[in-house]
Parts: structure tokens; sequence; C-alpha cells
């Protein structure tokens, strides 16, 4: 019997199995929050792509995720202008976001996938913390996957640091934004 660190997927995950599984961009969130003033602004991109290569161990596999950032969705047209432009995304200039997995491994139960994550040609690692919901098959008889991951990053990193100093030394926005995917993936054929 394997070890859950170093076994194959198929002894310490049951029904998964190796192949390439493409992100479904309809049962798919990709959001974001950040403080702003005295409360939590969220946010969601809309148009995202994305893979999983699921090899026959888990430190093999890979994922990639490609994010249009003019696709921003905040529920407020202006502040999604905002975020749009060069304060923030510079989304003309810079159009995509990008996650690239550079390694992948179990904690407990859980798993912690590294890896470089780009905005505005600025590349930075990053750790996702990974709960796997299961394997199943959808209406269509493909083998889906589901899992949550979620990261926290200062967007000053990235060179996103656009403020507004207010009184007593306060600033408008957080420089933390908390990263959160709830992923849905089919396998392809």
């Amino acid at each position: 019997m394997s070890d859950t660190t170093t076994g194959t997927l198929t002894s310490t995950i049951p029904g998964l199995a190796a192949g390439t599984y493409a992100i479904d961009t309809a049962h798919t969130e990709i959001g974001f929050t950040v403080r702003h003033l005295m409360t939590k602004v969220r946010g969601t991109f809309e148009d995202f792509s994305g893979e999983i290569v699921v090899k026959d161990t888990i430190e093999d596999s890979v994922a990639n995720v490609a994010v249009e950032l003019a696709s921003v969705h905040t529920r407020n047209a202006q502040r999604d202008g905002h975020l749009r432009s060069s304060d923030f995304f510079d989304a003309e200039k810079s159009p995509k976001m990008t996650f690239a997995s550079t390694a992948i491994k179990a904690e407990g139960d859980d798993y912690v996938l590294a890896g470089d994550l780009t905005i505005k040609d600025v590349t930075k690692p990053i750790e996702f913390a990974v709960e796997f919901l299961g394997v199943d098959q959808n209406a269509y008889g493909q083998t889906i996957i589901g899992f949550e991951a979620s990261a926290s990053i200062s967007r000053k990193e990235w060179g996103i640091d656009f403020n507004v100093p207010l009184e007593g030394g306060k600033l408008l926005i957080g420089d933390k934004v908390d990263i959160h995917l709830d992923v849905q993936a089919a396998l392809q054929a």
C-alpha cells in the first residue's frame, strides 16, 4: 500500500483517473476579496480557461490557468472600470493573469499547490491550500473533479499599489487580497 505523499493517484484518491481535465467555466468561480474602508469588496472574473493534467503521481500533476483581467466583476460598473485601468490591472496593456503550478503535495487529507502567479508582467510564487471535493460523473457521462482552493497575496508585490490616503494614516484599500477558487473540471476524451 502506498503512502499519501508518494503513492499513485488511484491509491490516494479513489476514482481519479490520469488525464487532462478542462476547467468547466460554467461551474467554476475565480474570486477575490479585499478590504475597502470598513467593509470588504468581493469580485469575480468571468472569462478564464485552464486545465489540470493528472499524472500517475500527485507530484507529477500540473495545473495552468489564464484569466482575462478585463472580465473583472464586482457588481459595480464604475469600480470594475477603475480596476481595469492602469491604476490597478492595466488590462489593456497586460490583459491576462496566469497561474502555472510548480509543485503539489499532500498535507493530510488536503493539498498544497505551489506555482507562479503572473499579474501585470510580474511573476511571483504563491501557494494555494486545496481541498479536494471528489470525483463523479456529470450528466453527459464525463468524469469530473471538484476542489476549492484559497490563498492570500499582497497586491503591492505585483505592482498594484494604487490607494487613497485617509485621515489618521489609514488607506482606502487594503493590501491583502484573498483569492478563492471553486473549481469543477471535466476529463477530456
